[in-house]
């Protein structure tokens, strides 16, 4: 009998699969999508691992899903994309056979609202079905003030709440640069959160709900950089993790639900590390970008004599070479090596065989 149930998670289901992460020392990873080929991809590597997986939409992924031609000021297409995408999810996870969380990944004061377009879209769905469409939003207010990030935060976590949804929130900035997002040159203490910080945003969340995570920055960078470039100091979650405990009165319980953000070339050690200190989120997405081209670009290298022109080929002059560049065929092999690297990463966070 499976522990969760398959299809899109949400309330108090969505606690309980990170509360026993926590409980059992795995992790799970946020993968982003941008088509119907990575969202199925993620689902279909989710159920060869019989594990549950988060499925999650940047504001430029959503644009992208919904079409990069459509109007884009007030990020009405970022959201309709994100909905559709939402829509998918929620017809295909239960034949896939997976439970999914589904996410919203970043998303800065300038770009709220995206979030409120998805909010007063779940809304009117909560009423109609008694359950919201996403599983949980990211709000990433870290170039904020710390005050004004956290107050924001509870206004946001409060609307959520109310059909149940949780909430990400980001204290210090994820280096590099991703969807558009460049902080290449922040200044370094920025990419260290403190755990003072931590229990500040947690103090204040917990009294409306416990259903949110926090992104607690400790020198990661999206991105992938040369061994040594990045230095992650992954202790930060532990002592933030101790520190909250003690203000609580709690020691031992990992009360604080940690993402992992910048995932992508970090080594084992760290992971295996930020586990066991309560992360129990990993957010990955360029090493999926390279798995994925890596896919389309070795079918093209393998079968390139046949999709230079549409009749001819090696194997003779008049054969028709459709079946070669038929898209799905290359779509397919992009796939294939998505789904083979993220059944690499699940291996990594520990997260085989978890919904048995």
């Amino acid at each position: 009998m499976s522990k969760f149930r398959s299809g899109v998670l949400y309330g108090q289901e969505l606690m309980d699969l990170y509360a026993d992460a926590k409980q059992n020392g795995y992790a799970l990873p946020g993968v982003n999508a941008i088509g119907t080929s990575t969202v199925n991809s993620i689902l279909e590597a989710a159920a060869k691992v019989k594990s549950p997986v988060i499925v999650q939409l940047s504001f430029g992924g959503g644009h992208f899903y919904a079409g990069k031609s459509l109007k884009n000021d007030s990020l009405q297409a970022s959201a309709a994309g994100c909905l559709s995408a939402a829509m998918h999810v929620h017809q295909v996870a239960e034949m896939y056979g997976v439970p999914v969380v589904l996410h919203t990944d970043h998303c800065s004061l300038e770009n709220i609202s995206w979030i409120d377009h998805l909010l007063d879209f779940q809304e009117t769905y909560y009423a109609k079905h008694g359950k919201p469409l996403f599983s949980s939003h990211m709000l990433d207010l870290s170039e904020e003030t710390i005050e004004e990030n956290i107050e924001i935060c509870e206004k946001y976590l409060t609307r959520m709440n109310n059909i149940e949804i949780g909430l990400e929130i980001e204290l210090g900035i994820t280096g590099g640069e991703e969807d558009g997002v460049d902080n290449s040159d922040v200044d370094v203490s920025k990419l260290y959160t403190h755990p003072s910080e931590v229990y500040y945003a947690y103090e204040k969340l917990s009294k409306i709900s416990p259903n949110f995570s926090i992104a607690a920055a400790f020198g990661n960078v999206h991105g992938v950089y040369k061994p040594g470039n990045v230095k992650l100091s992954v202790e930060i979650l532990e002592n933030s993790q101790k520190y909250v405990e003690e203000q609580i009165g709690a020691m031992g319980t990992k009360p604080v639900s940690f993402v992992f953000h910048g995932g992508s070339g970090s080594s084992p050690e760290d992971i295996a590390k930020s586990i066991e200190y309560g992360v129990i989120k990993m957010n990955l997405d360029t090493d999926m970008q390279w798995a994925f081209n890596a896919g389309v670009r070795d079918y093209y290298a393998e079968f390139g004599a046949y999709v230079e022109t549409q009749i001819g080929n090696p194997d003779g002059e008049d054969l028709p070479n459709k079946k070669y560049y038929d898209p799905r065929k290359v779509l397919r092999a992009g796939e294939e090596r998505f789904v083979e690297r993220l059944e690499t990463s699940f291996a990594d966070l520990n997260c085989i065989g978890r919904n048995k």
